[in-house]
């Protein structure tokens, strides 16, 4: 997995998976959800992150421990 945060264009992409795309739908405005060709979801791009998102340059990543 990794995030992508492009300054220029304004744009936060999170890849799951470096798969080829098949199909790419937009959600709601600006959230564009991208799938395989099985109809998994591969990535998420929101546009505007600036605006959406509240510090698109920067990324928190924590793994929760399992339960004994």
């Amino acid at each position: 997995m990794k995030a992508i945060y492009d300054k220029q264009t304004d744009t936060l992409t999170i890849i799951f998976s470096d798969t080829t795309v098949a199909e790419s739908d937009e959600e709601k405005p600006g959230v564009i959800l991208d799938y395989d060709a099985d109809g998994n979801l591969i990535a998420l791009e929101i546009l505007n992150a600036s605006s959406r998102v509240g510090h698109p340059y920067r990324m928190e990543y924590q793994i929760v421990p399992a339960e004994a």
